[in-house]
C-alpha cells in the first residue's frame, strides 16, 4: 500500500499537484527564467579573428519564434505516456518560450558579430530573414529522471531575391536532474544553448561561397530531417 502511495505521490508531483514542503498545504506558483546556458565569453568571436567583412555588412532580421496554440503560453510541459503532454500546475515560465527564444537568439547572434541582427519589425531593412518555429519543447518523463525534448525548424530566407536559401530542423535531448520542474527548467536552458550553437554555426556556413549578392541564383542547401 505504502509503494502504491508512493508512485501515486511522485506522479502527483511531476504535475505541480502536491507540495513536499511538509505542511500538506498547496505549492506556491514558481516562475522560471529560461536562458542561454552558454555563457556570455563562450559564446563571444575569439579575439583577433574578426567576423568576415562581407558577411558582416548584411542585416539579419529575425522574427519571433513562434509555435502551436499549446506551447504558446507560460506553462512548463510534460509528457508520461507517448502521444500525450500536459501542464505543470504549479510552475510557469517568466515569458512565452517562442518569445523569449527569439530574444536569446538575437541576443546569441549579435554578440557573436556574424551580421548585423535586428528585429523584424518593419522599421529596419534586411538582406536576410531568420523564421524560426519551436515544434517541440517539453519535459519527457516516460521515464525518471526523463529528458527534455526540443525541436527547432529555421527557415532563412533571401529578402532581396525572395528566396529560400535553407531549412533546417535542430532537435535536442538533454537529461534532466530532478523529476520535477525544477530539473526540467534547467535542462531546458542547456537545450537552448546548445540549439542555439548548432543554429550559430548554421548560420555562420553562409559565407561568401554560399551567398552571393552578384549571382544569378543563390546556392539552396538541401533540408535536413
Amino acid at each position: 500500500m505504502k509503494k502504491i502511495l508512493s508512485v501515486a505521490a511522485l506522479a502527483l508531483a511531476l504535475a505541480g499537484c502536491i507540495s513536499f514542503d511538509g505542511k500538506g498545504g498547496a505549492a506556491p506558483t514558481i516562475h522560471y527564467v529560461l536562458d542561454d546556458a552558454v555563457p556570455a565569453d563562450a559564446a563571444a568571436p575569439t579575439a583577433g579573428t574578426p567576423a568576415d567583412a562581407t558577411v558582416a555588412q548584411r542585416t539579419l532580421l529575425v522574427l519571433d519564434t513562434t509555435s502551436s496554440g499549446f506551447y504558446d503560453n507560460d506553462q512548463l510541459v510534460f509528457s508520461r505516456t507517448p502521444g500525450t503532454r500536459g501542464y505543470y500546475q504549479f510552475a510557469r515560465w517568466t515569458e512565452r518560450p517562442g518569445k523569449r527564444f527569439a530574444d536569446l537568439m538575437r541576443s546569441r547572434l549579435d554578440r557573436l558579430g556574424s551580421y548585423r541582427v535586428a528585429a523584424a519589425s518593419g522599421q529596419v531593412r534586411g538582406d536576410l530573414l531568420l523564421d524560426t518555429e519551436l515544434i517541440e519543447f517539453y519535459h519527457d518523463a516516460r521515464s525518471q529522471p526523463g529528458q527534455v525534448h526540443l525541436v527547432l525548424r529555421a527557415d532563412l530566407l533571401d529578402l532581396k531575391r525572395r528566396t529560400l536559401l535553407d531549412r533546417r530542423v535542430f532537435e535536442q535531448r538533454v537529461p534532466v536532474a530532478t523529476y520535477d520542474a525544477a530539473g526540467a527548467a534547467a535542462a531546458s536552458g542547456v537545450a537552448v544553448g546548445h540549439t542555439l550553437d548548432q543554429l550559430a554555426a548554421w548560420l555562420a556556413s553562409f559565407g561568401q561561397t554560399a551567398y552571393n549578392p552578384e549571382r544569378n541564383t543563390p546556392t539552396i542547401r538541401g533540408e535536413s530531417p
